[in-house]
């Protein structure tokens, strides 16, 4: 006898390929991450590494004097727009139409999705939280939302990782998809951690952002493969 349950459930284990199940574990683990720093943050867990590290971006004795020339603030502020809506919005829209006009539509509609997901999800928590932003030192840029999580930061994840890993998906030198891949990463750090040098996030807003936004892109690439359109190399 060669059926039963047992021989049917190897074939369909024998479906998944071994890259879909390091993604759907990368995915719950983003997702895990970024619910269990609600948790600790709400129980205030996460207060005093806030604190320390916000200070380390002042200069002693000056909490209204970020770290750095004039030069380097006024940089950092014109950084942070990378993960502002209307900059996100902008690439989107580009990168969206770009592969539309490619016959991308699969890589079209998966950008789209994740980058309105990431922005209604980071919308979703900061009114769950309810985080006020920080008080501790002054704001060096408007700021009108919750602070869990860091909506920059979440969108930066989400789209530049998921516009990397689709431009990856049509390129086959490995060189190209590492720089790809680079720039992204690059980028998503830099917000980031402008959020945290302006003052108007604490770090763990960032995390959590950062987390909130790989869990998209992560499902950004799931749903590629399963639609058919999997990447090269």
């Amino acid at each position: 006898m060669t059926g039963g349950p047992i021989s049917g459930l190897r074939r369909l284990l024998g479906r998944f390929e071994a890259r879909v199940l390091v993604g759907l574990i990368l995915t719950a683990g983003t997702l895990w991450a970024f619910l269990m720093l609600g948790g600790e943050m709400s129980e205030g867990e996460t207060a005093g590494m806030d604190r320390a590290l916000v200070l380390q971006l002042r200069t002693p004795g000056d909490l209204n004097d970020p770290i750095g020339s004039h030069g380097v603030e006024e940089a950092i502020r014109d950084l942070t727009a990378l993960g502002g809506t209307t900059l996100v919005t902008l690439v989107t829209v580009v990168g969206v139409l770009a592969f539309a006009f490619h016959r991308r539509y699969r890589h079209a509609l998966v950008l789209a999705g994740a980058v309105l997901l990431a922005s209604m999800s980071s919308n979703l928590g900061k009114s769950f939280y309810s985080r006020p932003r920080p008080d501790l030192v002054p704001h060096e840029v408007y700021v009108y939302s919750g602070s869990f999580p860091s909506g920059h930061s979440a969108l930066a994840a989400a789209t530049y990782l998921t516009l990397a890993m689709l431009v990856a998906s049509l390129e086959p030198r490995r060189r190209t998809k590492a720089l790809a891949y680079g720039l992204a990463a690059a980028v998503v750090v830099t917000v980031g951690f402008s959020r945290v040098y302006l003052g108007v996030h604490w770090p763990s807003d960032v995390l959590a952002g950062w987390c909130l936004g790989a869990t998209w892109a992560l499902t950004a690439w799931l749903v590629l493969r399963a639609a058919g359109a999997r990447p090269k190399g």
